[in-house]
């Protein structure tokens, strides 16, 4: 700060008033260099306000994966302007000697795959004989080289002749039944109505853009036909959701989570609120063989009575988030209920990376502790994965709330970190239940991962149409999500399931179910000999 009064002017020498102008100008520098720093840090301040704002009354999974596709459409800009610099440089220069090494990395090129078909095309020498003496030329080897090339996606009319035949004699007229269809005098035939669910539910396409890139293809649907055939095909499909449905809910352990869907609500040209709710059997990681399994299930609302219809002849263990609908299903011994520590680490990540807080920091590490004990049991047994914790994790578990209880004593009781300790000893016997169950997870990320598929298509087709639209999402969700489970793309299964299903007998409808499907698929895609 500038001193309150001056020296007298007159009585200071040259030296003297030097001296005074330069610590004046210093401290004009520092003051200047001061409000800089502030300026900048209450922009900064507002940049985290309007981030947490939009935290706080939107999904944060989509705001992670906004931030993520900006990060990679700037990398595929950087990449895409290296490239055409390089093909710039090479035109322009040709020689393949170069006057300056290059330092670029590229990865590895693999070989390609095996079962893709294969169309050679042999380039014979201009000449006949000897460009040099006219002598005749004997093969001395040849040079193989491959290229990997994408023929356009096309369309096919699948022509059904049936002949009829007469008897010579009786005059009796004797023909083939007619194949049957996936959908009863339906035009498409099961690739393309696998296509047509894959691309709006997988790929993200509205009809509407799909109708789009048909017609550049030269084939003109109207919108209402491929909606007709997701509704048809979808009612097809809802005895073998059934099945899964019950797979799912015959586990002893499920994870547990929901989402916003924005329903179109009808006479209003609004849109109200629905919910897709997942349901997750996975116990890969428990070293359990049963194949993994999820089931969606929509609902108009996000009332609790929602997951007890739902849940209500499952037994065993719930993980999911504090969400308060599912505390009346936790009122008996049926259904016990496990935290996710994925969503107490969630609270002081978000605080350490808005304040930089040393408290935040350390939760962090201590947590990061817990998760490291699983990587290295994930698989294991379930005796072992409990032996392990009670161990290692049990210790650790003891030391983190006693130093949370610690930390609330020294901290406001209306501070953001007061809020987030006191989430995670509100929780505790849910968060610390895993320790003696091994077939129970650290986490509910099996459900988040789940419903990835859906927060990508809200972006894109924006709503769903009526409340029977989410539920046809809810089925054509539940078969993709199981197929990609057990390793299987969902196109491929789509279209074998619905290949079979109409003459195939409801009583054995488990038989197309994705794990027992697999071979199926499998042996379609192995190379030709």
């Amino acid at each position: 700060m500038l001193a309150p009064t001056l020296p007298d002017l007159s009585k200071l020498d040259r030296e003297g008033l030097q001296a005074l102008l330069l610590a004046e100008h210093q401290e004009r520098i520092a003051t200047h260099q001061q409000l800089l720093r502030r300026e900048i840090e209450i922009e900064h301040l507002k940049l985290l306000l309007s981030q947490l704002r939009r935290m706080q009354f939107g999904p944060k999974s989509e705001k992670l994966e906004r931030q993520i596709e900006q990060l990679e459409l700037r990398l595929e800009d950087l990449q895409q302007a290296q490239a055409a610099e390089e093909t710039t440089h090479s035109i322009e220069s040709p020689s393949t000697e170069s006057s300056q090494p290059t330092v670029k990395v590229k990865p590895a090129r693999r070989p390609l795959p095996e079962h893709l078909p294969r169309q050679t095309q042999t380039h014979v020498p201009q000449h006949s004989v000897c460009p040099d003496c006219g002598g005749e030329l004997r093969k001395l080897g040849e040079d193989v080289s491959e290229m990997l090339e994408y023929v356009r996606a096309c369309f096919q009319v699948i022509r059904h002749v049936r002949p009829k035949l007469s008897c010579q004699h009786c005059e009796r007229i004797v023909q083939a039944a007619a194949p049957s269809r996936p959908i009863a005098r339906g035009l498409a035939g099961p690739g393309l109505l696998a296509h047509v669910l894959v691309s709006k539910y997988a790929d993200h396409l509205p009809l509407y853009r799909q109708c789009e890139i048909y017609e550049r293809h030269g084939i003109e649907l109207e919108r209402s036909t491929l909606a007709d055939w997701v509704g048809g095909t979808s009612a097809l499909l809802e005895p073998l959701v059934e099945a899964l449905r019950r797979y799912v809910m015959a586990a002893g352990k499920l994870h547990a989570d929901d989402t916003r869907v924005p329903v179109l609500a009808p006479g209003t040209g609004k849109t109200k609120t629905g919910r897709l709710w997942t349901y997750v059997r996975d116990d890969r990681p428990a070293g359990d063989t049963a194949a993994p399994a999820v089931w969606f299930a929509y609902s108009p609302d996000r009332g609790g009575e929602h997951p007890e219809k739902h849940l209500k002849t499952f037994r065993g263990a719930l993980q999911a988030d504090a969400y308060a609908g599912f505390n009346q299903l936790y009122k008996d011994d049926r259904i016990q209920e496990v935290a996710c520590w994925a969503h107490v680490r969630r609270k002081f990540y978000d605080l350490e990376q808005a304040h930089a807080s040393p408290l935040a920091r350390e939760a962090l590490e201590r947590i990061a502790a817990l998760y490291a004990i699983e990587d290295e049991i994930r698989g294991r047994p379930p005796d072992e994965r409990q032996q392990v914790r009670q161990t290692r994790a049990r210790p650790l578990l003891q030391s983190l709330h006693d130093w949370f209880e610690v930390s609330l004593t020294k901290l406001s009781r209306k501070s953001d970190t007061t809020v987030a300790i006191r989430y995670a000893l509100t929780l505790w016997p849910a968060l610390t239940r895993y320790c003696d169950d091994g077939r129970l997870e650290v986490d509910n990320n099996a459900a988040e991962r789940a419903l990835r598929a859906v927060t990508l298509g809200r972006k894109n087709y924006l709503f769903a149409g009526s409340d029977s639209g989410g539920e046809r999402a809810a089925i054509i969700y539940s078969l993709m999500g199981t197929a990609k489970l057990n390793d299987l793309d969902p196109e491929a299964y789509l279209r074998e399931v619905l290949t079979r299903i109409a003459d195939h007998p409801i009583n054995r409808i488990k038989e197309l179910l994705p794990w027992n499907i697999a071979a199926t698929l499998a042996h379609a895609v192995q190379p030709a000999a």
